[in-house]
């Protein structure tokens, strides 16, 4: 909670908004190392953050959600990696205010190899969902994001396998997200 605490520094982050405000692209995608969405890990009223992702720039990712909401940024997606596992989240304009208005998507992708075996439904799954209505998809198992972009929708598919440990792992898709142009919110797709 230091207003000061920086991911991206002034340089960076006003190449980041110019380049945004200036944008005449039907998506503007931030693609970047570490999850942008402030998931409580804790159930309860204790809150549990991972400080290692943007909650430790808690001030700077107000700011980024804001600038995304004023500047009225069409069709803002963030794609992030970098933490082992699957997250579709929808990036909301207050994470103190769970029913505030949706400003962006996000999909973090999980390592293809590294972490070892994973599990489809995480132990945590349903209280980790129930603290946090945002997050529409969370999975622990390896693979990759398929995004599918066009003018009047992005689709993403999460490509994983049940196991990395030997060899012959099925790949599955666990999971689709379809977003339509004008409308930063998750829909389940088949």
């Amino acid at each position: 909670m230091d207003p000061k605490g920086t991911l991206m520094g002034d340089q960076q982050r006003g190449w980041l908004f110019d380049g945004l405000k200036r944008s005449t692209t039907k998506w503007n995608v931030t693609a970047q190392q570490v999850m942008m969405a402030r998931a409580d890990r804790v159930p309860g009223p204790e809150v549990g953050l991972s400080m290692d992702q943007w909650p430790g720039y808690e001030f700077e990712r107000r700011r980024f959600l804001k600038y995304l909401h004023d500047a009225k940024v069409v069709n803002p997606v963030v794609l992030a990696g970098d933490i082992h596992n699957n997250w579709a989240n929808e990036l909301i304009a207050d994470f103190d205010q769970l029913d505030s208005q949706t400003v962006a998507t996000e999909f973090v992708g999980t390592s293809i190899t590294s972490g070892g075996d994973g599990v489809d439904r995480p132990a945590n799954l349903d209280s980790l969902l129930a603290e946090n209505p945002f997050v529409k998809y969370h999975n622990n198992e390896r693979g990759y994001v398929v995004c599918e972009v066009t003018p009047k929708a992005w689709r993403t598919d999460y490509r994983t396998v049940p196991y990395i440990t030997k060899p012959g792992a099925p790949l599955a898709t666990r999971a689709s997200f379809v977003v339509e142009a004008g409308r930063p919110i998750l829909n389940r797709a088949s």
